[in-house]
């Protein structure tokens, strides 16, 4: 049966004992009704993973203590999504939860021509890519950059294969196996409701963006992350 998994951001392999946060610790003690002696795991995002024994079970501060630690490298591949800022911030969070589940390394909130502002809650966000990661027990915790100009974006991106997912009836080819090369690191931009202008297009493929289609239908913002996240995941 697998133990009970708790983050903690600042557990390092030089970590004998720690205590969890409040709500950390009214969830094991008061929720889970976990006493003293028993075990848990905790990661700290960045790819430990340790095992605990619970010292004092307190539902402020449950005190622990490590017993074992197990470094889990990080993905082989490196798979980054930049994905425009949606208005309903709930959508856009859904997104979020379940690009870590599926195990993408790095999303760049983007702000295109289009994007219909939202204000950013960079610690809400954070908790969402937490619990994302403590619901599929994984150890890395996608990278998660503030919200960043579509231009900077492409201007910068150091991926060794590079995709626009648009809506244009314009040369596309299909994101699939054909296409993506497993042995890269890739990046994939998706566009906001209104799909990206025909200069931020253009702007893209002149740094060697591949414009591609997920499919025949038309998706949401977040569908579409999700799509890709799911084909760039599963190429083989």
């Amino acid at each position: 049966m697998n133990l009970p998994f708790f983050f903690a951001a600042d557990a390092d392999d030089s970590t004998d004992t720690l205590e969890l946060d409040e709500d950390n610790s009214r969830h094991a003690v008061n929720v889970l009704r976990m006493q003293e002696g028993e075990s848990l795991h905790l990661t700290n995002g960045k790819g430990h993973l340790f095992t605990a024994v619970i010292a004092g079970a307190h539902k402020k501060k449950c005190r622990l203590t490590i017993t074992g630690t197990q470094a889990i490298p990080s993905p082989a591949r490196k798979t980054g999504i930049g994905i425009s800022l949606v208005k309903n911030a709930v959508r856009f969070e859904w997104f979020l939860e379940k690009a870590t589940e599926i195990g993408i390394t790095e999303i760049f909130p983007l702000l295109c021509h289009r994007t219909e502002k939202q204000h950013f809650r960079a610690d809400r966000m954070k908790n969402v890519l937490i619990s994302a990661l403590l619901q599929s027990r994984q150890v890395w915790l996608p990278q998660l950059h503030e919200p960043t100009r579509f231009e900077q974006v492409v201007e910068q991106a150091a991926y060794e294969q590079k995709f626009i997912a648009h809506c244009l009836e314009d040369d596309k080819q299909n994101l699939d196996n054909r296409l993506i090369d497993i042995k890269a690191n890739q990046l994939i931009l998706v566009g906001p409701e209104g799909d990206f202008t025909p200069a931020e297009i253009a702007a893209a493929i002149q740094h060697q963006f591949i414009p591609v289609a997920l499919g025949n239908t038309r998706l949401r913002t977040e569908t579409a992350g999700m799509v890709a996240a799911v084909l760039l995941k599963n190429a083989y």
